[in-house]
């Protein structure tokens, strides 16, 4: 698919969910093809990793390994 890419980076992202397992191997993936990869915001180890990066046209991806429901469960359970 072609297209313009954005003109400038932004925080709008799309996420996929990745195995907890599978989480190394696509790191290295991201890092061989030279893609800028952006730090994350600090995580409860309930809410999973996350691998996030820009591919050339400045879009912004997330690598996930947590899921929602624990995410949700995790912060109910917070006083």
């Amino acid at each position: 698919m072609e297209g313009d890419g954005l003109n400038k980076k932004t925080y709008n992202h799309i996420a996929f969910k990745i195995s907890k397992k599978s989480c190394n191997f696509y790191l290295c993936k991201v890092k061989e093809l030279g893609l800028e990869i952006e730090g994350g915001r600090k995580r409860m180890p309930e809410e999973g990793q996350s691998i996030y990066f820009y591919d050339y046209d400045n879009h912004l991806f997330e690598l996930h390994t947590g899921t929602l429901k624990a995410r949700l469960k995790k912060y109910n359970n917070i006083d």
